[in-house]
């Protein structure tokens, strides 16, 4: 099954993560289908980059998202909404 999930990424105690497309059974920063974009939680507030599109696709295809996952997912639409 495909999982959407965070990869992470940075140097020690500053992390940044990946939003990625994978195997469920792939470790955690192992290797991905896809880049879905990215999020830096040291920004006040935390910058999130998504590529909606491509997150609708894999969700279309039955994608599941994780919890952490899905809330920023709901965030950034929530943030798309306004801005646009």
């Amino acid at each position: 099954m495909v999982r959407i999930r965070l990869t992470r990424l940075g140097a020690k105690k500053r992390p940044f993560y990946r939003l990625i497309a994978t195997d469920q059974r792939s470790p955690r920063d192992g290797r991905f289908i896809e880049q879905l974009g990215w999020y830096d939680p040291l920004k006040n507030p935390g910058l999130i980059k998504f590529d909606l599109d491509r997150i609708d696709h894999w969700l279309g295809k039955g994608a599941q998202p994780t919890d952490t996952a899905r809330k920023l997912i709901d965030r950034h639409r929530k943030t798309a909404v306004e801005v646009a």
